[in-house]
């Protein structure tokens, strides 16, 4: 009997050096999808539940203002290049009437000067023309990146668990339409009483179990967030741990079992 109640009060004595809470599989790496140009939705290539990979397309706008813009770009390179063409031409005919002039020993006669004069206009009209096409080229550049930021693209990999749009809706720069939540980098978000806060270190070891998989792990408290529940009196505690379930999705109860020391006093 005496060997008996040892062993109980020492099992119980082993279960009072452990406590357990409650928490749930989050995500460290949510992405809120938005968009940064107005336009209407053209095309949705993900939808809930759908994984994706990084640079993988999610949907695709289309914009009357970018249309317009691209107009202006393409009729303006165009002009630019004409007026370019127009220049060199001329400054070609001119140079042919000059050098017929150096083989008749006409150099210094009044139609090589003016010539001559007529060269120097032609070759300032033609750098102008050329600075128009630079700058055109700029603004064909800049369309073409807003045109790549019509196409919405999934900034890492991960799982679509919203989508907020539809083809054909209206799209206002900045708003909502996908959340992508990061499935590689998982942790846990759990309650710490108060009262139990003592016992909570960043950087301490504990068990971690997903009753649901029956699958337990070692975990590693990440933090305890420095704000309270002012009506449950219970502090945030994030734990990190190794991912090697695929089935371990973001919402999923988890409990996490913290080891109190032999010799811990509250006072």
């Amino acid at each position: 009997m005496k060997f008996l109640f040892l062993f109980f009060s020492s099992a119980i004595f082993a279960l009072a050096l452990d406590f357990t809470v409650t928490g749930t599989v989050v995500s460290d790496n949510q992405k809120m999808i938005g968009a940064r140009y107005m336009g209407y939705v053209k095309h949705i290539y993900f939808e809930i539940g759908d994984k994706v990979k990084r640079e993988d397309t999610l949907y695709e706008l289309e914009s009357a203002e970018f249309d317009i813009l691209k107009n202006q770009a393409d009729l303006a390179i165009e002009q630019a290049e004409i007026m370019v063409n127009m220049y060199r031409t001329r400054l070609d005919s001119i140079n042919r009437e000059r050098r017929t002039l150096k083989i008749r020993g006409k150099r210094s006669g009044i139609d090589y000067k003016n010539l001559s004069i007529a060269a120097d206009n032609v070759e300032a009209g033609l750098a102008a023309a050329q600075a128009l096409v630079k700058n055109a080229t700029t603004k064909i550049k800049q369309v073409a990146t807003i045109s790549d930021y019509l196409k919405v693209k999934a900034p890492n990999d991960g799982i679509i668990v919203q989508k907020r749009i539809r083809v054909g809706d209206l799209i206002a720069p900045g708003m909502l339409t996908m959340v992508l939540v990061d499935l590689n980098h998982l942790e846990i978000e759990a309650q710490v009483a108060e009262s139990d806060l003592f016992y909570v270190k960043p950087g301490q070891k504990v068990k971690v179990a997903i009753p649901s998989l029956r699958y337990k792990t070692t975990g590693t408290i990440k933090s305890v967030v420095p704000s309270a529940n002012p009506m449950a009196h219970t502090f945030t505690i994030r734990v990190k741990f190794k991912k090697d379930n695929d089935m371990i999705f973001p919402g999923m109860y988890a409990k996490v079992t913290i080891a109190l020391p032999g010799n811990a006093s509250k006072d």
